[in-house]
């Protein structure tokens, strides 16, 4: 039966099964193995070329082991022993032991089984994580980096980030887009891609299937990569980060509370789904000393949530098309030229 490959298996070409240390071996973040689906509804995967193929029971996939972190939909984890329960929890292609559903999450997660370990010539099980990771250098982050960040998930920060990348370009600069943490799938990255952004990149670019659990130095690494490889690609004026989910999840903290990192950032815009999660983003970030130059999102689309943010912070609120036209730019200069002040 054809087996189809799943995007986090994006860099795996050749590679043989290997089914004697199914009950044996312990499962890495990032291990490839072929699993068959035993159980699905409506579900599909997204492959290499990032085209969604429809799975059905029975089906072969080549997939990674991660870990997934999603508060609007799943939370899951790489089995501590051989034999545990597994789900693909990350239509990317992540295979991980489900721990809990969001109550709203109405999609069936689908089950799967491992058939067996994709191994190399030297037996040895294939795992898609990057061992060369660049050593940061705050140095050598040579663009302007804005920092995409939200109160939540699904706050809209790839939105925001994707309309900020085409109205900086409108203005005649040069932009790229990296999407730092999360867990493997395209959407967000294409979504970007398609607005114009001139060149776009993720963490599964570099073999991760999901950022989640990776400790500080690794998300550091991958940052120093993915920076280098926007500068060698296009040599971008700007940079937009996203940081996936909301200000609470542990890499986002792990980020926004290391200094080093937070110097290579040139700005940071917010955010929020609703005009609540605006106050309390806004509290939370200033404990940390970090203040947007503007605040986004989907509580924009509400002219009554608009209306209760701008009467108690003075912070600029962009509505979405104002993000494709020379208004942030002149924000950005606005708050550099404050802060310069300030110094």
């Amino acid at each position: 039966m054809k087996i189809k490959k799943s995007l986090s298996c994006a860099r795996v070409d050749t590679y043989r099964i290997d089914t004697s240390s199914n009950e044996t071996y312990y499962p890495q973040s990032g291990d490839v193995a072929v699993f068959r689906i035993t159980h699905e509804e409506e579900c599909y995967l997204a492959g290499p070329d990032w085209v969604n193929r429809y799975l059905f029971t029975g089906d072969l996939i080549l997939a990674t082991y991660g870990n997934r972190y999603a508060t609007s939909q799943m939370e899951g984890y790489v089995p501590q022993a051989p034999g545990t329960p597994l789900h693909l929890i990350g239509r990317g292609g992540v295979v991980g032991t489900l721990k809990t559903v969001n109550a709203t999450y109405k999609t069936e997660v689908p089950t799967v089984e491992l058939v067996g370990y994709a191994v190399d010539m030297q037996g040895q099980v294939i795992n898609t994580r990057e061992q060369n990771l660049l050593p940061f250098d705050p140095s050598q982050v040579r663009s302007k980096v804005i920092l995409s960040i939200g109160s939540s998930m699904d706050a809209g920060k790839t939105t925001t980030a994707a309309y900020l990348s085409a109205g900086l370009q409108s203005q005649g600069a040069q932009v790229a887009f990296i999407k730092l943490t999360g867990t493997t799938f395209p959407k967000d990255k294409r979504f970007v891609r398609d607005r114009g952004t001139d060149y776009v990149c993720d963490f599964a670019d570099l073999g991760f299937p999901s950022t989640f659990l990776e400790d500080e130095t690794t998300l550091l690494g991958i940052y120093q990569t993915l920076v280098d490889q926007c500068w060698e690609a296009v040599q971008p004026e700007y940079i937009v980060l996203e940081i996936a989910d909301g200000i609470l999840q542990r890499e986002t903290e792990l980020l926004l509370d290391n200094p080093a990192f937070m110097n290579t950032i040139y700005d940071v815009i917010l955010s929020c789904a609703t005009s609540l999660e605006v106050q309390s983003a806004l509290h939370i970030l200033d404990r940390k000393g970090i203040r947007p130059f503007a605040l986004a999102g989907l509580f924009t689309a509400s002219e009554l949530m608009i209306q209760e943010v701008a009467r108690s912070v003075e912070i600029p609120i962009i509505r979405l098309p104002h993000l494709l036209t020379q208004e942030p730019l002149r924000l950005l200069e606005h708050q550099a030229l404050a802060l310069a002040r300030r110094v």
